[in-house]
């Protein structure tokens, strides 16, 4: 014991791992874990059809069974879930996954990632599901701001054998228009890997991305899968600029400004606020201080364009890029930035931006003792 106190922090956690290593590949563990699958199993379902019914019990079994093979264990779990437990579902999710392991404190949210779970759930995002569609939206962005902030759209489709790779450019964008992430880009199509891509985009159209990885992202639930292409912008010589402007109350207060996004070296991020001065925290990855960071020419109208995309919204991204010729493209609306279970730097940036969530009903409340 004396030998194992003397031991650093790190050698005694890789003591300890390798002795449950052990563990867990004795033949006995082996046995033991297979001699009581079936009574463990049996008690999960019976409690599950205790709480659920035949009717959803009989409804996860054909969601387990039709989409196992294309997502994580627990996406019929997500996707059979009554509305009645979301709650719960989510705080047992948010604890596990969020980086800290805190508990979620939905009746009274202060962090940016407590108040983004609380908008889940209150935040009536099942009905702005038109504006995360990323096919649907080019037509309300079209109507508030005009089609020339639009990336040109070369097509849509239902189903990957109808595109017609002939008439598409040399570089272009293929993606689905029901999640986040499920993009291909295309620099060079005769180097394109075909049978690769329909074999993605073919799993990702089975799946409804508000239960693929927990998190209930509500938004994107009533969403018709579709596949677009769009043509691939770019900067002659240079990187494209990717400005991710935070608005609260239809206000744009925070830019994460990221660069060498689409280039070989390594991806930098950086926060700044309206004026153009950084902020001293990040997302993710460490904070890098005092960078060399041009005002683009364009600011003031890519915050313009931001205010009128967010209006009537309590919290919401509105991506946009810039080119070097000074026009600027629409990206994206998010309501659930990495779901709300960003790694601050540090800690105390989860607060600051949690402060300016203003929650009808909650942030007007009176403190307890207060009333």
């Amino acid at each position: 014991m004396e030998e194992m106190n003397e031991l650093t922090a790190e050698e005694r956690a890789r003591i300890l791992q390798h002795e449950l290593e052990a563990v867990y590949g004795s033949s006995s563990y082996k046995i033991g874990r297979a001699v009581t699958w079936l009574p463990r199993h049996a008690k999960k379902a019976l409690a599950y059809l205790a709480h659920n019914g035949p009717t959803i019990s009989a409804k996860y079994l054909y969601t387990y069974a039709k989409y196992h093979k294309v997502a994580n264990k627990e996406y019929a779990y997500w996707a059979c879930l009554q509305k009645k437990d979301y709650p719960e579902a989510l705080k047992k999710w948010f604890q596990e996954t969020n980086y800290t392991h805190t508990p979620l404190d939905l009746e009274h949210p202060k962090t940016f990632s407590e108040k983004t779970q609380w908008l889940k759930l209150y935040g009536g995002f099942e009905d702005v599901y038109p504006l995360v569609d990323k096919y649907a939206v080019r037509e309300w962005v079209k109507e508030k701001i005009g089609e020339e902030y639009l990336i040109p759209l070369l097509g849509v489709w239902d189903r990957f054998d109808d595109i017609d790779f002939d008439k598409l450019p040399d570089k272009f964008m293929l993606k689905v228009n029901h999640g986040a992430g499920w993009n291909i880009a295309v620099q060079d199509k005769s180097k394109f890997d075909k049978a690769d891509a329909k074999r993605k985009i073919e799993g990702w159209l089975k799946l409804n991305y508000c239960y693929l990885m927990g998190g209930l992202d509500v938004q994107y639930i009533h969403i018709k899968p579709r596949i677009i292409a769009e043509k691939f912008i770019e900067n002659d010589g240079g990187d494209l600029y990717d400005y991710k402007i935070f608005c609260f109350n239809g206000e744009p207060k925070i830019i994460l400004h990221i660069e060498e996004r689409y280039t070989d070296k390594e991806e930098r991020m950086f926060f700044l606020d309206t004026d153009w001065n950084q902020l001293p925290f990040n997302i993710n990855v460490p904070l890098e201080l005092d960078a060399d960071l041009p005002r683009p020419a364009n600011l003031e109208k890519m915050l313009d364009i931001a205010r009128t995309l967010s209006q009537g919204y309590t919290a919401v991204r509105v991506d946009l890029y810039s080119l070097n010729d000074g026009s600027i493209k629409f990206g994206e609306m998010t309501f659930t930035t990495e779901s709300g279970i960003s790694r601050w730097h540090p800690e105390s940036a989860n607060d600051f931006m949690g402060s300016l969530i203003h929650l009808p009903g909650v942030d007007d409340a009176p403190a307890e003792g207060n009333a």
